[in-house]
């Protein structure tokens, strides 16, 4: 919402770049989406490295885990 507003905003101020504006964002949008599948996929990685280096402790603390229930 608050980016439609300035959207509204810009468009009163100044229509021509308002309107190039809403001409390139799908274009940009476009260009941009590989970047963000990367970085999902960087995130995914990482989590799953994480999780492997942690596994040790985890399995070491788990029956302290049940004795505090």
């Amino acid at each position: 919402m608050i980016a439609f507003l300035l959207w509204c905003f810009l468009f009163l101020l100044c229509w021509p770049l308002a309107l190039l504006a809403l001409l390139l964002y799908p274009v940009v949008w476009l260009f941009l989406l590989p970047f963000r599948l990367v970085g999902i996929a960087v995130h995914g990685v990482l989590a799953l490295v994480w999780a492997a280096v942690m596994l040790p402790a985890r399995l070491l603390s788990a029956p302290f885990r049940f004795s505090r229930i």
